[in-house]
């Protein structure tokens, strides 16, 4: 205990604030690219979710849009992806290549006005068009990959393999938003099953970079005297596996093989949980190792359930199975990176209680919730409703949580 209370407070990754930028009169919660994204984000995701949930369970209509289902996975996809993609560059670039400015004050305001009008474009798609959306959505998701460049151009291509996959979801949204407007014949929900894999493989590449931060910290913060190492053959073959299994997807969706596909991504996933067995010390009963390990459990299930259903005719809940990878995989990756960069970046050490604890399990319950609908569909439209409902309630807790932490100065005094 006295070791812990003699642990000087000043964490690692500030090395980047040598290149802090000289601006005057910065307000904490502009001071640094993560902050504002969590503060709009968290009850953004409590706002859209019930909306959905009350949709889907016939409580409510949204008039103003032609296809629902397709503008919530898009929504669901890419309005929340710019922002949370956002959060971990502006954090992590400045770290992992330094010399790289962060942006702050002014310049973050306007680019978070940018993806909040993406998002008004959005709601109100059958007023302003189309067209309104399809240019704000891209030009914030061209403006991150602008940003990231400098890891598309670096010599060694460390980290190229996040700039090209963000190109890539570029090329797909602005093939999406041409299927919406009659300039391309692809049906847009296959368009996004493609935008999801892409997604799922940017998750599992950024997550080889954000366990290799938490989990050393969290060691060192415990005196565990290991080393964590995210090995990239495990994260490649999960990466080779979803692409195969994305574009068989496309392709061929009524060919039995995508269901092997399926249990192959699925198994391919979940190996990369081996990296948390160390040679010398055992982690996996650390609360955080526990929540990351999650992740890559619920995206695992997504795709095998997917695959099994695929094999197995008595069953039709592809769609619910789907879930494990957005309601649990996604949920959960997004909880989090803010629950994380929301700690280790305001100046303090990662600490896990009952608060978190309940935060993941919550997502979990309503990735479950949701998955039960083709085994209970008489109940289906309370179980829409409910599992909504459950999954917004981390977030709620997020912001009674960690929200002065984003509007207050680094608790360890340093800029950012």
């Amino acid at each position: 205990m006295k070791h812990k209370e003699e642990k000087p407070q000043i964490l690692h990754a500030t090395s980047h604030y040598l290149y802090y930028p000289d601006e005057k009169n910065v307000p904490p919660h502009l001071a640094y690219g993560f902050r504002p994204v969590f503060l709009l984000l968290a009850p953004y995701m409590i706002i859209s979710m019930l909306l959905w949930g009350l949709v889907w369970s016939s409580a409510i209509n949204i008039p103003f849009m032609d296809n629902v289902l397709v503008w919530h996975v898009y929504e669901m996809i890419f309005g929340i992806l710019t922002a949370g993609v956002m959060a971990f560059l502006s954090t992590g670039l400045p770290e992992l290549f330094p010399g790289t400015v962060p942006f702050i004050g002014k310049k973050l305001k306007y680019v978070m006005i940018l993806w909040l009008a993406g998002r008004v474009s959005f709601w109100f798609i059958d007023i302003t068009g189309v067209y309104i959306a399809a240019i704000l959505n891209l030009s914030m998701l061209g403006w991150l990959i602008w940003f990231g460049r400098s890891a598309v151009m670096d010599k060694l291509q460390r980290h190229a393999s996040l700039g090209y996959t963000l190109l890539a979801l570029f090329i797909i949204e602005a093939w999406f938003f041409a299927s919406m407007a009659g300039y391309a014949k692809t049906l847009p929900m296959d368009i996004l099953k493609v935008a999801l894999g892409a997604t799922v493989i940017l998750i599992l590449l950024a997550l080889r970079r954000v366990n290799m931060e938490a989990v050393n910290e969290l060691m060192e913060d415990k005196g565990i005297d290991d080393v964590y190492v995210a090995r990239p053959p495990l994260t490649n073959l999960a990466v080779f596996t979803v692409i195969t299994f994305t574009i068989v997807e496309f392709f061929y969706p009524e060919n039995s093989a995508l269901g092997w596909l399926g249990l192959a991504s699925g198994a391919a996933i979940l190996a990369i949980t081996n990296d948390y067995i160390l040679k010398d010390k055992f982690i996996l009963n650390q609360p955080y190792v526990i929540y990351l390990n999650l992740i890559f459990i619920m995206l695992g299930l997504g795709y095998a359930l997917m695959g099994w259903d695929i094999l197995n005719n008595e069953i039709s809940g592809i769609s619910h199975f789907r879930h494990f990878i957005t309601s649990g995989g996604y949920g959960l990756a997004y909880l989090m990176v803010m629950i994380i960069i929301g700690q280790i970046h305001t100046g303090r050490h990662l600490t896990s209680n009952i608060y978190t604890h309940a935060m993941v399990g919550l997502i979990v319950i309503a990735a479950l919730m949701r998955s039960l609908i083709p085994f209970y569909e008489e109940f289906s439209y309370e179980l829409y409703l409910y599992s909504s409902i459950v999954w917004t309630l981390p977030f709620m807790i997020y912001i009674k949580l960690f929200f002065n932490f984003l509007t207050a100065p680094r608790a360890d005094g340093i800029k950012g």
